[in-house]
C-alpha cells in the first residue's frame, strides 16, 4: 500500500512540472514535411520549412524501417564560405539546454562523410565529424541565454556538406547547472551516463521532465565505458528515490546502479575535445536495503587528488538515508581525453562501491559577437533592400562574415566594409552609421536612397565612400573635407545642393560630384545670407526682451511672497542656502544642484512648513520614533489630521547641508507609490527638518530582526515587500532623467505603510547620474554589510551599487539574519559569503529562516536566492538590472501561490547537509585572467 501511495505521489509531483516544461520545449525536425507528435516521447515536433529557407531537405535511407520520425529526413546545406543559422527565441539570463543531432544515413561512398563546424552565436560549439553513417551524433550545450534569442549555425565544411537532423531547446529550472563562470563560459555536455540501465535505450522525456538524454552504459561504441573491474554487477529497484537535489535527475535513472562486489568499481571512456576544464557530477543513491551491521563506504581511487581521494563516501549518511540521492560535484577540475575513474571500498566496509550515474561538461569560453552598434546599422540596411539582401543570418562576422560585409579581427569584431551596390535599396541612410568608427569603405551606390547624407564625421578611418547614382538631396556635408583618412568620394548623379567644401577641391581626395546641378564651388547670392542674418538678429532681440520681462516679473512675485510671509508673522527663513544650491540649470553643475524651479516654494510639490506648525504637530517634539541618516525622527499630526514623520537635521556641517538639500530636491520632483512621499520642509531658526508621510508599520528591519515586537512576516508577505521596494528602486534608476542612485539601500530604509506596502525612504545619500556619464566618481558612502565592494574599492558609483545592496536585502528576507555578524557567520563574517557558499552547493534550505520552513515553497525560495546571488556578484556588469530582479520576485510569487509546497521535515533534505566530500569538491573559482580558464590553486 505504501509503495502505491509513493508512486501516486511521485506522479502527481511530476505531472505539473512536465506539462510546464513541454510548453517551453522547442523541437525542430530539420527537413521534415510537417508537424507531428512523437508517439514514444509524446513530444511535439515542428518542421523547419517555415523557419529555414536555405538548404534542401533530403530523405535518409531507412532500410529496416526503424528510424524515429525526426530522423527520416535531414537538411543539407551548400558547400561554400557562408554559414546557415537557425534562430531560437529565449528569455535573457534563463538557462537552457540546446541540442543538435546529426544522422547521416547509409552511403555508398564513405569518403564523402561530412566534417563541418557547429556554432552557437559566435561560440564554437563542436566539430561534427561523421564516421558511422548509422549513428546519431548528439551535441548538447547548457547556456544562460545572453539575450532574447540565440543562433545555431553550421558552416565551414572540410569534407562533404553541412547537414542537421534536429534542433531542440529545453528551458531548465531555477538554479540547475549554475556555475561561477557562466558570464564567460557555456557548458558543453561531454558525457551523461545511466549506470545499471535495463536496456540500451537512452532515458529522456517523459522520464526526465527536462528532456536530458541519459545514455545507457550498455551502449556499444568505441572506447565507451571499457576497463570494467571484475565483480561489477548491475542492480535496480522499483522503490521511489528522493531526487530533490540541485540537478533533479530522473528517478528512473537513479533506480539502477552498478556495484563493485569485489571492492572495486572502475571504467574508462574518451571525452571529446579534452583535456579541458570541466564540471563533473557523480550521482549516488543507496538502492539496496542494507542490514543493521552492513555498511557501504568507499573512496575515489582514480584520478588521485589528495583532498578528494581521502574523503569517504557513505551514501546513506551523506544523503540522510537510503533511497535518497547524493550528488557530490567537481565544479572545476581538469580532465584528460582518456578519463579513467575508479572507486574502492574502505577497510571497514562490507559492501562494495556503488554508482548510479555521471555527468561531465566542458567549459567552453563564450565567443565575442560583432559590435552591437555595428549590427544595428546592418540590420537597418537589410530592411531597406527590396531584393531582401541575403545575409545567411546569425552574427555578421563570426564564424563567417555576411557576403556583403568585411570584419576586423578585433574583439569584439568590427565592421570595416559594407558593399551594397545595386541592391535596389530604398529609404534614408541610417543615422547610426556615425557609430561605425571602424568602417573604411562604404559602397551604397546604384540604389534609390533618398534624404540627406547623415552625419559621418566620426568615421575617422573611412577611406572610400560610394553614394553615386541615388536620389540623395540636401547639402554636401562640410565634414567630408575634414575626414583624415578619406581618399575617394563619389556622389555624382544625385540631387545634392549648396557649396562644395573647399578641401574636397584641393586634389588630395578623388572626388566626383557631376550630375548634381545644385552643387557649386561658390556661395549663393550675398542678399540671401544678409536676409538670414537680419532675421536672426530680430529673433535674438525678441528673445532678449522676453527674458528681461520674465526676470522682472519673477522679482516682483518673490517680493510679494516675502511680504505675505511677514504679514502672517513669519520670520524670513534661511532660503539662500537652498536657493543657491537649487539654482535653475539645464544640467546639474554638482551632485546636489538639481531642483528645476530655482526656489523650492516654486516647485508646488514640497511646501515650506513654518517651524511653529511643526512644533504644534509634534507636541514640541515629544514622541521620538526613530533615527534617520542625519538626525532623530519624531511623530506628528498636522492640523488637517494627516499623520507625519518629522526628520530633524543634527548635522550642521556642509556635508549635512548637502544631504538636506539633496533629499528635498530629489523628493520634490519624484513621485512613485513605492517611494516615501515628502510633504514639506522647514529651514528656520538654524534648524532644518523634512516632513514625510507617516508609515504606520515601521521598517522592514524591525519586522525581520525584532519580530517579538512586530508582526511576523510570512514568505509571501516578504516577497510582496521585496517587489514593492524593487519597483521603487527601478523607478529611480529608469523612471528619472537623469537616473537617481540611492546609495544607502537597506532594510531600515524600507518602510511599511498601514497596509504593509513597502516604500523606499532616506534619500540623504542619493546621487544623480550625469546624463553623459556611465558612472559617478564619489567618496564611498553607505552602510557596512550593504556597501558594494566594487564601489568601495574604486569610488565608481553606478545603479549596480544599489543592486548589490538590494541583493543583501533579499538574503535577509530569505534567512532572517543580519547582514554582518561574527556570531552567525563566524570567519565568513557577512551574509553574502555565507549564503553564496551554501547556494552554490545547491543547499538553499540551510539558508531559509527557521520560522518559514513549514510553509515556504522551495522553488520560490530558489528563484529569489538565485537572483540575490547574481545581485551580489563581485563586478557590477555581472549583476542584473532592477527590472530583471522584479521579474524574478514575481516568478517567486507565482510559484508561492501555486501548489508545490516544501513538505514538513524537508529541511533535512540531502542538500541541506555540508558533508566532508561536498566541502572538498566545492572548488574555488578559477583564474580567469587573460580570458582563459585555469585550474584553481588550493
Amino acid at each position: 500500500m505504501g509503495l502505491i501511495f509513493n508512486t501516486l505521489l511521485l506522479i502527481l509531483c511530476l505531472i505539473p512540472s512536465s506539462l510546464c516544461q513541454v510548453k517551453e520545449f522547442i523541437s525542430i525536425d530539420c527537413g521534415g514535411t510537417g508537424n507531428y507528435t512523437d508517439q514514444h516521447t509524446r513530444l511535439e515536433w515542428i518542421s523547419d520549412t517555415g523557419i529555414m529557407s536555405q538548404g534542401k531537405p533530403l530523405q535518409v535511407d531507412n532500410p529496416n524501417g526503424d528510424l524515429q520520425p525526426q530522423y527520416i529526413t535531414r537538411r543539407d546545406f551548400p558547400v561554400d564560405d557562408k554559414k546557415y543559422c537557425y534562430t531560437l527565441s529565449t528569455e535573457e539570463r534563463r538557462r537552457y539546454l540546446v541540442r543538435a543531432t546529426f544522422l547521416y544515413g547509409t552511403s555508398a561512398n564513405e569518403d564523402t562523410y561530412p566534417k563541418f563546424l557547429l556554432y552557437l552565436d559566435a561560440t564554437r560549439w563542436a566539430t561534427v565529424t561523421v564516421q558511422d553513417a548509422s549513428r546519431v551524433y548528439v551535441k548538447e550545450m547548457i547556456i544562460r541565454a545572453p539575450s532574447d534569442s540565440i543562433d545555431v549555425c553550421l558552416c565551414c565544411a572540410t569534407t562533404g556538406s553541412p547537414f542537421i537532423s534536429t534542433l531542440e531547446l529545453r528551458r531548465l529550472n531555477l538554479s540547475m547547472y549554475a556555475t561561477d563562470f557562466e558570464d564567460g563560459f557555456y557548458l558543453k555536455v561531454a558525457a551523461r551516463v545511466n549506470f545499471g540501465a535495463a536496456s540500451k535505450e537512452a532515458v529522456r522525456y517523459p522520464d526526465d521532465p527536462y528532456d536530458r538524454i541519459w545514455n545507457s552504459d550498455l551502449e556499444k561504441r568505441p572506447n565507451y565505458l571499457v576497463g570494467v573491474a571484475p565483480g561489477t554487477e548491475r542492480i535496480n529497484t522499483t522503490k521511489n528515490i528522493n531526487v530533490n537535489t540541485r540537478e533533479y535527475p530522473p528517478v528512473k535513472v537513479m533506480q539502477t546502479a552498478v556495484v563493485g562486489t569485489k571492492g572495486d568499481l572502475s571504467y574508462r571512456l574518451n571525452l571529446e575535445d579534452f583535456p579541458a576544464n570541466a564540471r563533473a557530477f557523480a550521482y549516488f543513491a543507496e538502492i539496496e536495503s542494507l542490514g543493521a551491521n552492513e555498511t557501504r563506504k568507499f573512496k575515489m581511487a582514480e584520478p588521485y587528488m589528495p583532498d578528494y581521494s581521502n574523503a569517504v563516501v557513505n551514501i546513506a549518511e551523506n544523503a540522510n538515508g537510503s533511497y535518497t540521492l547524493y550528488e557530490p560535484s567537481y565544479m572545476n577540475v581538469t580532465l584528460d581525453f582518456v578519463l579513467t575513474f575508479s572507486f574502492r571500498k574502505t577497510m571497514d566496509s562490507n559492501r562494495g562501491p556503488l554508482l548510479n550515474a555521471i555527468e561531465i561538461s566542458k567549459y567552453v569560453q563564450i565567443g565575442s559577437k560583432a559590435d552591437e552598434q555595428d549590427v544595428n546599422v546592418l540590420n537597418a540596411l537589410r530592411t531597406m533592400s527590396a531584393e531582401s539582401v541575403q545575409t545567411s543570418e546569425g552574427d555578421p562576422c563570426v564564424p563567417a562574415p555576411w557576403e556583403w560585409v568585411t570584419c576586423s579581427s578585433n574583439i569584439p569584431p568590427r565592421i570595416t566594409k559594407i558593399m551594397l551596390s545595386g541592391k535596389n535599396m530604398q529609404g534614408e541612410i541610417p543615422s547610426g552609421l556615425e557609430n561605425m568608427d571602424a568602417l573604411t569603405e562604404l559602397w551604397l551606390d546604384g540604389n534609390s536612397l533618398t534624404g540627406s547624407i547623415p552625419d559621418m564625421s566620426r568615421l575617422v578611418n573611412i577611406k572610400i565612400v560610394h553614394l553615386e547614382n541615388n536620389k540623395l538631396s540636401g547639402p554636401l556635408p562640410s565634414y567630408f573635407g575634414r575626414l583624415p583618412s578619406l581618399q575617394e568620394l563619389y556622389v555624382q548623379n544625385n540631387s545634392l545642393s549648396g557649396k562644395i567644401p573647399p578641401a574636397l577641391l584641393a586634389g588630395n581626395v578623388t572626388f566626383n560630384y557631376k550630375g548634381n546641378p545644385g552643387l557649386s564651388q561658390k556661395g549663393k547670392h550675398k542678399a540671401h545670407y544678409t536676409m538670414i542674418l537680419g532675421i536672426s538678429i530680430g529673433i535674438l532681440a525678441i528673445i532678449a526682451f522676453l527674458l528681461l520681462g520674465s526676470l522682472l516679473l519673477l522679482r516682483y512675485l518673490r517680493k510679494k511672497s516675502y511680504q505675505r510671509s511677514n504679514d502672517k508673522g513669519m520670520y524670513p527663513t534661511n532660503f539662500p542656502a537652498i536657493n543657491e544650491s537649487l539654482r535653475i540649470s539645464n544640467k546639474p553643475s554638482s551632485s546636489y544642484s538639481i531642483a528645476r524651479g530655482g526656489h523650492l516654494m516654486d516647485e508646488g510639490v514640497a511646501i515650506f512648513i513654518p517651524l511653529y506648525e511643526i512644533e504644534e504637530a509634534t507636541d514640541s517634539f515629544s514622541k521620538k520614533i526613530g533615527k534617520g541618516s542625519f538626525g532623530p525622527v519624531y511623530y506628528g499630526r498636522m492640523k488637517d489630521g494627516k499623520e507625519v514623520a518629522v526628520k530633524t537635521m543634527a548635522d550642521s556641517t556642509s556635508h549635512g547641508t548637502k544631504q538636506f538639500v539633496t533629499e528635498v530636491a530629489l523628493l520634490s520632483r519624484i513621485h512613485h507609490r513605492n517611494l516615501v512621499p515628502l510633504i514639506g520642509y522647514c529651514e528656520e531658526a538654524n534648524q532644518r527638518m523634512l516632513v514625510y508621510e507617516y508609515m504606520h508599520n515601521g521598517t522592514l528591519r524591525d519586522h525581520i530582526h525584532d519580530s517579538g515586537k512586530h508582526k511576523h512576516l510570512d514568505w509571501l508577505a516578504r516577497l510582496h515587500i521585496a517587489e514593492d521596494a524593487a519597483k521603487g528602486l527601478e523607478y529611480l534608476h529608469t523612471g528619472c532623467n537623469p537616473s537617481i542612485i540611492h546609495r544607502d539601500v537597506k532594510t531600515s530604509n524600507i518602510l511599511l505603510d498601514v497596509h504593509m506596502r513597502a516604500k523606499v525612504s532616506d534619500f540623504g545619500l542619493s546621487r544623480q547620474a550625469e546624463e553623459d556619464l556611465t558612472h559617478i566618481s564619489s567618496v564611498a558612502r553607505g552602510t557596512v554589510g550593504y556597501l558594494d565592494p566594487e564601489y568601495y574599492a574604486n569610488q565608481q558609483l553606478t545603479e549596480k551599487s544599489d543592486v548589490y545592496s538590494f541583493g543583501v536585502v533579499l538574503l535577509e528576507l530569505i534567512s532572517g539574519r543580519k547582514p554582518v555578524s561574527t556570531e552567525n557567520y563566524g570567519p565568513e563574517w557577512n551574509i553574502v559569503h555565507w549564503a553564496r557558499s551554501l547556494i552554490r552547493k545547491g543547499d538553499v534550505i540551510s539558508i531559509i529562516d527557521p520560522t518559514l520552513t513549514e510553509s515556504v515553497k522551495i522553488e520560490s525560495v530558489w528563484r529569489v536566492a538565485e537572483v540575490a546571488i547574481q545581485c551580489v556578484e563581485k563586478h557590477g556588469y555581472s549583476r542584473p538590472r532592477m527590472q530583471e530582479i522584479i521579474t524574478a520576485i514575481q516568478d517567486a510569487i507565482k510559484i508561492e501561490e501555486g501548489n508545490e509546497k516544501l513538505s514538513p521535515g524537508s529541511s533535512k533534505a540531502p542538500s541541506a547537509r555540508r558533508t566532508l566530500l561536498t566541502s572538498f569538491l566545492d572548488i574555488e573559482s578559477p583564474d580567469l585572467s587573460n580570458g582563459c580558464l585555469h585550474p584553481s590553486a588550493r
